[in-house]
């Protein structure tokens, strides 16, 4: 196996470890953990892909949009991809754009400079 092949799943796991500790305690009901699950197939293609996301992606993506469907769903979800987006350094042009190629909204940017408070 090529070394980034093996590389790959060890920086998922400690990419979704990380996030774990950015767990807010609100009253959210969705976790940090089920937004890294969900965009898991995204992080190759925002690091440098073009073009139109894979379908796996678009499919995490519409994922976590139904299940991030309450205020403080969406609010956790963004603190999680806010931290995500500073751990992964995604090109900002892929990461703003993914919601609109994949078909759907989140409600906020996938950006390091979001206020996830609104």
């Amino acid at each position: 196996m090529k070394a980034s092949t093996k590389v790959a799943p060890l920086i998922a796991i400690t990419i979704g470890s990380m996030f774990l500790l950015f767990i807010s305690s609100s009253d959210a009901v969705i976790t940090c953990s089920t937004v890294i699950q969900d965009l898991a197939p995204c992080v190759s293609y925002l690091r440098s892909g073009s073009g139109m996301p894979p379908p796996a992606c678009c499919s995490g993506a519409k994922a976590l949009a139904t299940a991030a469907s309450t205020t403080a769903d969406k609010q956790a979800a963004c603190k999680c991809l806010k931290s995500a987006s500073q751990s992964i350094t995604p090109n900002p042009g892929l990461a703003k754009s993914l919601p609109g190629n994949c078909g759907i909204s989140l409600g906020f940017t996938i950006s390091p400079s979001v206020d996830c408070t609104k």
